[in-house]
């Protein structure tokens, strides 16, 4: 698959009111890294819910990972999102689950035994440096070590496609460069095409990336 998104004259919004992103086409990359750009409340993170179809186009059409979202049924839609990695700003952990749990998610969804998931599971957290707080729950972890069980859930079952909303926001120095640092090696190691939108790219970014930039509800890409 040469592009794992596809947009043709996408359109996006909440109601038919309003536009938030207007008659946008670009491409990304199988394969590539992609930051998203542009001020509070310009589009990114609505442009972002369109790739893991939980906003429908208005308008145009969106391809992502071969799969048409215009008008796309719950079947088709759970298969797709088997395929991606997903990490929010606020990491939507379940609080009830331990961060083994949590992590193993995505891996029982995906039909993997329970004796492969529990190793895949300890492999992760000692990936993200948590493997000394197995066992622990999310609120009982600071926000950077709940980013990184985020970002260890993402990885688990070797998505295609990682999207990843402010990854970094609100984290310490030490938590946001290991999330940018797995983030460069699920790329480079798994092959898996990250797309990360973000108010600013990391002047320690040490990888070839691709720049979009969304503006008065324009997506072009930056040089």
């Amino acid at each position: 698959m040469d592009k794992v998104i596809l947009a043709e004259k996408l359109s996006l919004g909440y109601n038919s009111n309003e536009t938030i992103i207007n008659n946008a086409t670009f491409s990304i990359d199988s394969g590539g890294f992609v930051f998203i750009t542009g001020a509070s409340g310009s589009g990114k993170s609505t442009l972002l819910k369109s790739f893991y179809g939980a906003l429908e186009p208005q308008l145009g059409t969106l391809m992502v990972a071969g799969v048409e979202l215009n008008n796309i049924s719950s079947k088709k839609l759970n298969f797709l999102r088997r395929h991606l990695g997903i990490v929010f700003q606020d990491f939507k952990l379940i609080n009830e689950w331990s961060i083994d749990k949590n992590v193993m998610l995505p891996l029982l969804i995906n039909g993997y035994a329970r004796d492969v998931s529990e190793m895949q599971v300890q492999k992760l957290l000692t990936h993200v440096k948590l493997n000394h707080q197995t066992g622990k729950y999310p609120l009982e972890l600071s926000g950077g070590e709940q980013q990184r069980v985020a970002m260890a859930r993402a990885l688990a079952h070797n998505p295609i496609l990682i999207l990843a909303d402010e990854p970094t926001g609100n984290l310490d120095d030490y938590s946001s460069n290991l999330i940018w640092n797995l983030l460069e090696g699920a790329n480079r190691q798994l092959k898996a095409t990250v797309v990360v939108v973000t108010h600013h790219i990391p002047e320690t970014i040490s990888i070839d990336y691709k720049h979009f930039h969304i503006e008065y509800g324009s997506v072009y890409e930056v040089s």
